[in-house]
């Protein structure tokens, strides 16, 4: 089985830094699209950054220039490095994974392709 995990949150006064980190374990045959999403009290989930197989980037319009995304395909994870944080970014951060895993039934070979969440890491920002 798949799961994520994340770390790296906390709290921190506005203008500060983190970095958030995501590590997945299990039995993967390869991870395509990896991201951050976010929902702060009361607030739809939404999508923070996005990093696909290809090594392209997404990022949300009120976090470019200040957030930076990266993964490590060596270790199947995924950062999120976030600078001059604002009380705004205030929410939980949660990773996403699409993955594709490979599934052999009465000697024939399948390739599934689904996606999963970690549970989420708290980043408060205030004075």
């Amino acid at each position: 089985q798949v799961q994520l995990v994340e770390s790296g949150g906390g709290l921190v006064r506005p203008g500060g830094s983190l970095r958030l980190s995501c590590a997945s374990s299990g039995s993967i045959f390869s991870i395509n699209d990896m991201g951050w999403y976010r929902q702060a009290p009361g607030k739809e989930r939404e999508l923070v950054a996005l990093t696909t197989s290809g090594g392209s980037t997404k990022y949300s319009d009120s976090v470019k220039g200040r957030f930076t995304i990266s993964r490590d395909n060596t270790k199947n994870s995924v950062y999120l490095q976030m600078n001059s944080l604002k009380p705004e970014d205030t929410a939980v951060y949660y990773c996403n994974a699409v993955y594709t895993i490979v599934v052999v039934e009465a000697g024939r070979t399948n390739f599934d392709t689904t996606d999963a969440w970690g549970q989420g890491t708290l980043v408060t920002v205030s004075s």
